[in-house]
């Protein structure tokens, strides 16, 4: 019998490759828009708006609804463009909804553990873009259960998030459960502090700040089959 039940997932950074899905949504948006500015000038600063807006969310600062049109109103007066913020964000999201790019070996890791795990989904984002990505992409179809923090008001790491998710996973007991995510506050310390066992998906071999412990580390996808079969 394997030693969890139950695989609970976050999306981007762990499975989804969301660095490719936005360069490839503001590349449309640009060409969409006609912004007079370069390409790499429009990316440069909406990650770093888009960025310091979502961790405001993660601290419980400012809602998600909110970041939609606020970070579009902050790169409009920062880079001084003739543009509406709300139709910005309208084009913008359309676009990252259609972006289903994934981490190497992500497909191939979910149909692997399908026939032994229950699989779940816990994402802080936005509930139509999230949709749109599963509904769109190869691996949707493997998750019995997906949380929305957008849907749930509540954002990991609060733990209301993830009592969210067991209950619409039929309550299992907390060491049945193995959360997986690239996150160390939102996934790991989240996760954690609610009782679960991690795994943290380090792709890119980053330290760890000495205070977030993990029970395991992956640093390729396929190092998580590996971790269960020794766990």
């Amino acid at each position: 019998m394997p030693p969890y039940r139950w695989i609970l997932f976050d999306a981007d950074g762990t499975l989804f490759d969301y660095d490719r899905a936005e360069v490839a949504a503001l590349a449309a948006l640009w060409t969409d828009a006609d912004l007079g500015r370069s390409h790499a000038e429009l990316r440069t600063a909406y990650r770093r708006i888009n960025g310091a807006l979502w961790k405001r969310f993660e601290n419980g600062d400012i809602s998600s609804h909110s970041i939609k049109e606020e970070r579009f109103r902050r790169l409009v007066e920062e880079l001084r463009l003739d543009a509406d913020p709300a139709e910005l964000s309208h084009l913008y999201l359309g676009w990252l909804g259609r972006q289903i790019q994934l981490l190497p070996g992500a497909e191939r890791l979910l149909e692997s553990l399908a026939p032994t795990y229950r699989l779940a989904l816990i994402t802080n984002g936005l509930a139509s873009v999230q949709r749109s990505r599963l509904e769109r992409s190869p691996i949707g179809r493997h998750f019995e259960v997906v949380v929305i923090s957008e849907e749930v008001g509540f954002a990991k790491p609060d733990p209301r998030i993830f009592e969210h998710a067991f209950t619409l996973m039929g309550g299992p007991a907390k060491p049945d459960v193995l959360m997986v995510g690239d996150n160390l506050l939102a996934d790991i310390d989240g996760a954690g502090r609610y009782g679960l066992e991690t795994c943290w998906v380090n792709l890119d071999g980053r330290a760890t700040n000495g205070k977030i412990a993990t029970t395991h580390e992956a640093h390729r996808l396929s190092d998580l089959e590996e971790i269960l079969v020794k766990s």
